[in-house]
């Protein structure tokens, strides 16, 4: 009798948080469609992840708005600088297995002198860049500018050349071109070609058969167009080159199963990942970008807000949490992970906009977690 008793109790129990998911399920969807309306939004896909189990997964919107095509989890989505945190990981893992020391001078790790790189000339008489170490790159605390052709004086110059804003290791500045060098000793120092190393360690062996480096005629069956704020079909980000700094095509499903492997503790030692989400220094910024705007700010006191190794950290009212985003002027991705209860969230979408909509979906999915939005978002958050 007590045993019936027990096992209807587990019943009922069962069906009751069953039930309660469902209707939270539903509350969020219900949110995501009148955001979607508000704003425009054309897809948005998005995952939940906790435990290292994907415990909720949905899309919404259209992949492609002219032929009201859905978007659907097998998408292919551009990643842009999501690419960023799969890169630093894979650097952690190398220094994991002891072949890279990410805390020395590349000049001790490059078979030449960084200027002698053509890519890399500009640098000819600043002997600054043998400051720079993996852990210095990966962090973006490189003092150079994100890319080049965006000088500090504004605008775009496609002739723009490459100088130290700052001193190496004085203060974050987000930066592309630290990814690039940081690839370039990989690649030269061990002789490992990034993409067959991402192919080998994580796409491989996680099923992730939708993800790549470079665009794959594969995926013209299935991808999201991307769109600009007023809502402009721009295309899809096709990339003929693997870039540490943001080339990968990937899907919900995809990167949700090597977010998962991440949490579970798949990917490295339960040690590296501290070190990898240990901030080097604080983030003393009032904004992310521009990344040479000195306005002091105060989420490193107010949300202790710092970078880690390819992902910037910050502590709020449920503990610790990482980040990472992935943006262009047509696409907006984040994932945003909580470390002391294991969860993680998970946006893609084909239009920049995020300012606008990951907030609520966040508090919504995770509710309130500290994060520096406004860092984030450089102050347009809605």
């Amino acid at each position: 009798m007590l045993q019936k008793i027990s096992t209807l109790f587990y019943i009922v129990l069962a069906t009751t948080s069953a039930v309660t998911a469902s209707e939270k399920n539903q509350k969020f969807e219900a949110k995501v469609q009148q955001i979607m309306a508000t704003h425009q939004l054309p897809g948005l896909a998005v995952g939940h992840i906790k435990g290292g189990e994907l415990i909720y997964s949905n899309t919404f919107g259209y992949r492609e708005v002219e032929t009201e095509t859905p978007l659907d989890e097998n998408t292919v989505m551009y990643g842009a600088s999501l690419t960023k945190f799969m890169f630093a990981t894979y650097v952690m893992q190398l220094a994991e297995e002891g072949k890279i020391d990410i805390d020395v001078s590349i000049a001790q790790q490059l078979p030449k002198p960084l200027p002698a790189y053509e890519r890399f000339a500009d640098l000819h008489g600043d002997e600054r860049w043998k400051q720079l170490t993996l852990r210095v790159l990966l962090s973006h605390f490189t003092g150079f500018p994100n890319y080049r052709f965006f000088p500090p004086t504004g605008g775009f110059d496609p002739n723009g050349k490459l100088e130290f804003l700052f001193d190496p290791g004085f203060r974050y500045g987000y930066s592309g071109e630290g990814y690039y060098i940081a690839q370039l000793v990989i690649e030269e120092a061990l002789k490992m070609d990034t993409r067959e190393e991402f192919k080998r360690r994580f796409f491989a062996p996680l099923g992730m058969a939708r993800t790549d480096l470079i665009w794959q005629d594969r995926f013209r069956p299935n991808f999201a167009q991307g769109y600009t704020v007023d809502g402009v079909n721009e295309g899809h980000n096709m990339q003929s080159n693997a870039r540490a700094a943001g080339s990968m095509d990937t899907t919900l499903s995809d990167y949700s199963s090597w977010v998962a492997a991440y949490i579970r503790g798949d990917l490295m030692k339960a040690e590296s990942r501290a070190v990898q989400l240990q901030a080097t220094l604080p983030i003393t910024s009032r904004h992310q970008f521009p990344p040479w705007d000195t306005t002091p700010g105060t989420a490193h006191e107010t949300a202790g807000l710092g970078a880690g190794v390819g992902v910037k950290v910050f502590k709020g009212p449920k503990g610790p949490g990482f980040f990472h985003g992935g943006h262009n002027e047509k696409t907006d991705n984040l994932l945003l992970c909580l470390v002391e209860t294991e969860e993680c969230v998970i946006f893609l979408m084909n239009t920049a906009k995020g300012h606008l909509v990951f907030p609520q979906l966040v508090e919504a999915l995770l509710g309130q977690t500290g994060m520096p939005w406004s860092w984030h978002f450089s102050g347009q958050v809605d």
